[in-house]
Parts: C-alpha cells; sequence; structure tokens
C-alpha cells in the first residue's frame, strides 16, 4: 500500500478523513520508506495519525513511546474504535496485572497487534527487553520527544535512556515527534537518538484563532475573575493550569463553590479517579479542569475553549503547548495567562537546589517567559520567533497587545549605546549584564572586568530598566542581534546591528506592560471598584481607628475595603464572604460597613452585581481548626507543621489568615520557644502599633536589619491576635 491512491484510501478506510493534513502524508511516505523522521506538529496538527496509519499497514508492531498512562488509554482507545479488532492496539505498564500483560504479549506474537504503547521507564526492563527482541518491531515512534532535552519544557531523564534500548531490542526507523521545540531543543533530540540524518517535517506554529492575553495576577481578586470569565463563557469546555497541587484543590474547591462544574487533577490524586476525571471532561459531564501540567497530553478534545494559566509557566515551549490545546477544532480558543512578578521570584527561589547547569537552564526559560508576560509587542510574534518563526503582520489582531496598542517610543540613541555595549564587551554577556553595564551599576562582576571603563557606562542610567528591557527584545525581533541559547541567553550582534552602529536610523518600541511584584498587586480601589465608594470606605476604617486607637489595616485589609466597593455587601452574611473577614470581624465591625454601603447603593440607584457575587470557600478550615487547637494546646511551630504536612511558612501564613479575620491566637509560648529576644518582640511590636502599614516588605527595610523576616511575621501575629478586641 505504498502508491498515492492507496495510500488515501487506508486513510479513508481506517480513519474516514478524505485528505491528509499538512505534512501528514509526506511523513508517511518517508516512515514506511523505512527513514528516519522528526516532526514537529503544533497540537491539533495531527501527529498521531503519523506513526497509527503506517502501523496499521506496515508487517510486525509499531511501539510508541508515551510518557503518560492516561495519555496511552486515550490513545488505544481511540485506535480501538478505528478498528474492528480490539486487539490491534494495547498499551503496557504498571496499571496492568501480570495476567493481562500475558494476554497483550499473546496478542503482539499472534500478529494482531499493530501499535503497543509503552512508557520509557516500562520499556527499561529486561523482561519487555527479551520478549520485544523476539518480535517484528515496524518502526519506533516516540512521542512529546521534547522530554529528551532539559532545554525542554518537561525534561525526563528516562527519556534519554531510549537509544540504548532500542539499539539493545533491534534497529528499526524512529518517527520523534512533539508539538514544540526550539533550535536547541531540536539538536539535543537528534543527537540523544542519534538522529542526525533524519528527514524532518516542520508545520507553522501559528494559530491564527487563538487569542492570547496576559493578566495582572492579583491574590483573590483574580479567582474572582475567572468566575466571572467563566459564567460569561457558561457550559464551555476549559482548563485552568495551577503549578502546585494545593493550589489546584482551592481553586477547584472555589469555583464548584460558585456552581461551575469543575474538577481537580493532579499526579497526587488516586489513578481512578484521575481517569475518571478525564472521561468525565472528554463526555463534558465536567465543563472545567483545574491542573498541574500533569493533565492534558493527548487528550483528544477539539473543542476546549479556554485555556487559563493561573500561575506563571517555568518555559514558553509548556505555554505554548498547553494553549494548543485550546480550539484544536479551528473555532474559539481564548488563552489567559494571570502574571505577578512574585509568582516569579518564588519559581526563581525553587531552584536553589538544582544543580548549576540545571539552575541556569531553568532561570533562561523563566526569564523567556517573563519577557513574553511583559512585553507590549504582539503575542504571537513573540511566540512565533521564540521558535525560529517569522511573523511578518504588524498587527494580528488576536491578542491584547494588538487589539489595545500602547504609545511607541523613538530609542535610536539608546539602541545605538546598546549594540556598542555588546560589541565592546566582545558578545560575552546576558542582557542583565549588558543594562548594568548601561546603567551604571558597579557591581563586583563589572568593576573586575574593567568594563565600568567603558564610553557607554552609566551611558543610559536615565532610562528605565524595563525600556532596555523592551529595547532589547524588539532589537531581537528585528533581527539587530540575537540570544545564544546554547551560552544561556548571550546577546551576540548580526550584521544588521553591526551596520546600525555606523549608521544609525529612526526606531520606535513598544514600552512594556507594567506588572507589579507586590502581593498585594492591583488593590487600592483599582480594578472594577467603585471609587467614590472605595474612598467613602477608607474614611469609615479612618474614623474607626481614631476611636478605637487601633491602625486602620487591623479593622479591614486594604484588599478587604476593595472588595466591598465592587460586591456591595449589605449585610453581616455577605461581608463574611469579602476575602479577609471573619465571622469576628464581620460582628465586630461589620454593622457601620454595611449600613454605609447600603445607604450608597439606594441613594446612588445602585444594581448590585448579584449575579456576579463570588463566594468564598471555607477552605483549609480543617486546618485552621487544628492550628486553633494546637495552639491552645501551645504545641510548637515544628510539631504543627508536621502534623499538618505543611511548612512552618505555611503554618504562619495559617495563622496570618486566622488573625486577620478576627480571631485570637496566644503565641507568647512559641515565642519564647524560638527564643526571640524580648527587646526584639518589644521594637517589632512597637512598630506596628505606630505604622499604617501592616506591610512585611515596609517592617524590613524601617526595623534593624539583624531581624528575621519569621521573627517579624509572628509577632504581627501577636499585635493583631491582641489587637482583636
Amino acid at each position: 500500500m505504498t502508491q498515492p491512491l492507496t495510500l488515501k484510501k487506508a486513510l479513508k478506510y481506517y480513519f474516514g478523513f478524505d485528505h491528509f493534513k499538512g505534512d501528514q502524508e509526506p511523513i508517511i511516505r518517508t516512515l514506511m520508506e523505512g527513514k528516519d523522521v522528526f516532526v514537529i506538529m503544533p497540537t491539533g496538527g495531527g501527529k498521531s495519525l503519523c506513526y497509527q496509519l503506517p502501523a496499521l499497514l506496515m508487517e510486525g508492531t509499531a511501539i510508541v513511546i508515551s510518557p503518560l498512562i492516561a495519555l496511552m488509554k486515550n490513545q488505544v482507545d481511540a485506535i480501538k474504535n478505528y478498528s474492528e479488532e480490539d486487539s490491534v492496539a494495547h498499551f503496557i505498564n504498571s496499571s496492568l496485572s501480570k495476567s493481562n500483560i500475558d494476554a497483550v504479549k499473546e496478542d503482539i506474537v499472534s500478529g494482531k497487534t499493530k501499535l503497543l504503547y509503552v512508557a520509557p521507564e516500562s520499556l527499561t526492563k529486561q523482561e519487555y527487553v527479551d520478549f520485544l527482541k523476539s518480535v517484528k518491531i515496524s518502526f519506533y515512534a516516540i512521542d512529546e520527544v521534547h522530554c529528551i532535552s532539559e532545554w525542554g519544557h518537561d525534561f525526563r531523564p528516562e527519556y534519554k535512556n531510549i537509544r540504548p534500548i532500542v539499539d539493545r531490542i533491534g534497529r528499526s526507523p524512529i518517527i520523534a515527534l512533539t508539538a514544540t521545540a526550539t533550535d536547541k531543543v531540536k539538536l539535543d533530540i537528534k543527537k540523544n537518538l542519534n538522529i542526525m540524518d533524519c528527514v524532518e517535517f516542520k508545520s507553522s506554529f501559528n494559530r491564527p484563532n487563538l487569542y492570547y492575553q496576559v493578566k495582572q495576577k492579583v491574590p483573590n481578586e483574580s479567582n474572582k475573575d475567572i468566575v466571572r470569565f467563566i459564567r460569561k463563557h457558561e457550559h464551555k469546555s476549559g482548563i485552568i493550569y495551577c503549578m502546585s497541587r494545593k493550589t489546584v484543590e482551592e481553586l477547584a474547591k472555589f469555583l464548584v463553590a460558585n456552581d461551575i462544574k469543575a474538577a481537580p487533577y493532579h499526579a497526587g490524586l488516586e489513578t481512578n479517579l484521575r481517569t475518571k476525571t478525564q472521561d468525565d471532561f472528554i463526555m463534558e459531564r465536567v465543563d472545567v479542569i483545574v491542573a498541574t501540567i500533569a493533565f492534558g497530553m493527548g487528550i483528544d478534545k477539539p473543542d476546549v475553549r479556554f485555556v487559563i494559566h493561573y500561575d506563571i509557566p517555568k518555559s514558553l515551549e509548556g505555554y505554548y503547548q498547553e494553549t494548543g490545546r485550546a480550539g484544536r477544532d479551528g473555532g474559539e480558543g481564548l488563552c489567559i495567562a494571570y502574571y505577578n512578578k512574585a509568582d516569579l521570584r518564588k519559581l526563581e527561589k525553587l531552584m536553589a537546589a538544582k544543580n548549576g547547569r540545571e539552575q541556569e537552564i531553568g532561570r533562561q526559560l523563566l526569564r523567556e517567559t517573563a519577557n513574553y508576560c511583559e512585553s507590549s509587542v504582539c503575542r504571537r510574534k513573540l511566540l512565533l520567533h521564540y521558535f525560529g518563526e517569522e511573523y511578518n503582520e504588524e498587527n494580528c489582531g488576536n491578542c491584547d497587545n494588538c487589539l489595545h496598542p500602547k504609545k511607541q517610543v523613538e530609542v535610536q540613541e539608546q539602541l545605538q549605546m546598546l549594540l556598542k555595549t555588546i560589541q565592546d564587551v566582545k558578545e560575552n554577556f546576558k542582557s542583565e549584564y549588558i543594562i548594568n553595564v548601561l546603567r551604571g551599576v558597579e557591581t563586583e562582576a563589572i568593576t573586575s572586568r574593567k568594563h565600568d571603563q567603558l564610553d557607554t557606562f552609566g551611558e543610559g542610567c536615565d532610562t528605565e530598566e524595563t525600556l532596555w528591557n523592551a529595547i532589547i527584545n524588539q532589537a531581537i525581533l528585528s533581527g539587530l542581534i540575537y540570544k545564544e541559547v546554547d551560552n544561556y541567553g548571550i546577546l551576540k550582534l548580526n550584521p544588521e546591528g553591526k551596520k546600525f552602529i555606523k549608521k544609525p536610523y529612526p526606531f520606535l518600541v513598544v514600552e512594556d506592560n507594567d506588572f507589579e511584584e507586590n502581593e498585594q498587586a492591583g488593590a487600592h480601589g483599582e480594578g472594577g471598584a467603585d471609587s467614590v465608594l472605595y474612598r467613602m470606605l477608607i474614611d469609615l476604617r479612618k474614623t474607626l481607628s481614631k476611636k478605637l486607637q487601633l491602625p486602620p489595616y487591623v479593622i479591614f485589609q486594604d484588599n478587604s475595603i476593595d472588595a466591598m466597593s465592587t460586591l456591595y455587601p449589605v449585610n453581616i452574611d455577605e461581608l463574611k464572604n469579602i476575602p479577609g473577614v471573619g465571622e469576628g470581624k464581620a460582628k465586630r465591625y461589620g454593622k457601620e460597613f454595611c449600613e454605609l454601603i447600603k445607604k450608597y447603593c439606594e441613594e446612588n440607584e445602585i444594581e448590585r452585581p448579584m449575579d456576579i457575587v463570588v463566594r468564598s470557600v471555607p477552605d483549609r478550615s480543617q486546618n485552621k481548626l487544628s492550628i486553633i487547637k494546637s495552639i491552645d494546646a501551645e504545641k510548637s511551630l515544628e510539631e504543627i507543621s508536621r502534623m499538618l504536612g505543611l511548612d512552618p511558612e505555611e503554618v504562619i501564613e495559617e495563622m496570618e489568615n486566622i488573625v486577620y479575620s478576627g480571631t485570637k491566637l496566644n503565641i507568647d509560648y512559641m515565642l519564647e520557644e524560638l527564643e526571640i529576644d524580648e527587646e526584639v518582640i518589644d521594637d517589632i511590636y512597637e512598630y506596628f502599633r505606630q505604622s499604617d502599614t501592616d506591610s512585611i516588605e515596609a517592617a524590613l527595610d524601617e526595623l534593624d536589619e539583624s531581624y528575621y523576616e519569621d521573627d517579624i511575621r509572628l509577632v504581627r501575629i501577636k499585635f493583631l491576635s491582641e489587637m482583636a478586641i
């Protein structure tokens, strides 16, 4: 079946399609001719058919190496639907019993099985290697092959063992497939699989139907924003990606509490529950999956209408692949990412445990993601350039930056300065170093290399760092400079950049978006709050503050005031749903606030947004109860952490939530056990009594530099608790 007509008939016979999509036909022909093939095809392009159809037509069994059990099951079920025989496809992994595995082997030996899906870990087992040696292997298909590269977004060390195992079983053609691969990742894959002479097929990364947007992430408020967004897209399928299992669980509970058919998905859940959740999503019994990156690989659901990144992704490869699960049918696909620089710092801290090389790679990938989030340039242009594809349209018309363009700034002088500095430091440093030279920052690295003596040192001190970043990124997009990925982002000059130094010309850039790092970013009456009511509530809080002789934040925090001026709670029950307002605070201070809001709504004929009122969740309430009981029993911070399976920092955070909601905690014994000096306690306590802010950052700046952050947080808990009268 190698003639064009016959191959198309096979496509129609097995899959019901009249025509191949994109490069599918030449890929299949090349593989059937016995050549190694490397396929880079975006999600929804039809990668799986590139190995499924030839497997059905060729003699022997194709080994499909796949990273996830859920992915294997999904694809095996799908291929069985195209065949009259259930034995046409099988998988082998740890979920099968010995009798199940024996039945699979029997089908393979009899020639009934054309596709065998295995995890790379299973392939290393000697019993499978010995068995597969005795079988005719038509070819090896390695799915999600980016997992081989440390520069890929989902590096898995076991993938590096694939080639040695293939050699042990017996050589057959290899087809390597991925939805995302930069040039560096592509080279890593070819070298590791020893397929340098492979035939490469690369489809366009452009998905015109996907809308890209990045929003400021604001604690508490972003959750409500997501609820409102989902309600506007009622009954549509969506995926929300979170970094941690804990966030997945909490956000899923929050959505369910707001009558959204949502379910959590992460690797810590029971296999049966994960399988059920996946099936419920595909069968539309669940509208929204809240998941870690463990979800989504190979999920054959073409009508996912939105993909939300609640946390910043670790790499643009991961972001692109995950957003690619939206709109696979060519219909609407809304891709929204929430970004806060504080999350970026947390991810950087998590890398501290990795070795030097892994840290450098991880930081470089994070920097690229941050550049994407902060840039005001067309997001489609940025993404495609990252994957080595140029997008020449000035305005894609389907991303937030293009739909709401920012004013351009003339930077000819700064750009010439930048290019000259890159040249003067012998094209051997990354963007942060170059910017420090231009802004005149005397770091040890700069002074030891005598780069503080360069003509351009300090010449750019009047230009903000954010604008320098924008200039660098847009100079890269314009082909004046490039980043050497192998060397973690070192900047090099292109020929056009060298020409610009000698003969500059006008150069316009758009300044980067301004994202805040503050954990309370976006508060203070922004983001949809009623500014008039907000001011009135602030004034009422100030009046009560003077009357009760308490700092204003002890009564209600700014984010609570902000939420009140957005949702207009007019009674105590509604007030208790406001972030940071527990039953104690609602009863103690709430009456006057509710009366003011009710009067304001009546006088101004405000139609309260009851349709978008977001219900809070008593999440981790069991933890809070356990902490209160443990503190009553005077258990140590370490004991409480161990009992709840939380880090001490997470326990302190829970304690803060408890006292901010108006419940007292007597932690004097804890301060004594931790041997915090009484004078230190008195100094910190007095600081918070006098201060008009509860900010830890402000306290660290104001207090003696020898004070520890955790000590300040614990004394703040003591202060707030004793003020909760």
